[in-house]
């Protein structure tokens, strides 16, 4: 048992690269503005072990949550962002 969820921490790279075309295609975001995606340990109560932090770097800059790793999000969750 991984108490540190460590092995859960381990986002693909070829999914990491899907989620930030994603984003881009979705919020219309120009290719050159940087968007960070960070997987952290949530420590809130009712909230799932592993949620990813969404910055896309653009004036003002924008912050996101996804109450999921990286390796779990689709397509819907970022059509669901605009909808917040």
């Amino acid at each position: 048992m991984d108490l540190f969820y460590r092995t859960h921490l381990k986002a693909d790279p070829a999914k990491v690269k899907q989620v930030k075309i994603w984003i881009s295609e979705i919020l219309k975001i120009d290719e050159e503005i940087a968007i960070s995606l960070n997987q952290l340990t949530c420590h809130e109560e009712d909230c799932p072990p592993i949620e990813t932090a969404i910055v896309i770097m653009e004036k003002p800059t924008k912050q996101y949550k996804i109450h999921k790793s990286i390796n779990e999000i689709d397509r819907a969750d970022i059509e669901q962002l605009i909808k917040q």
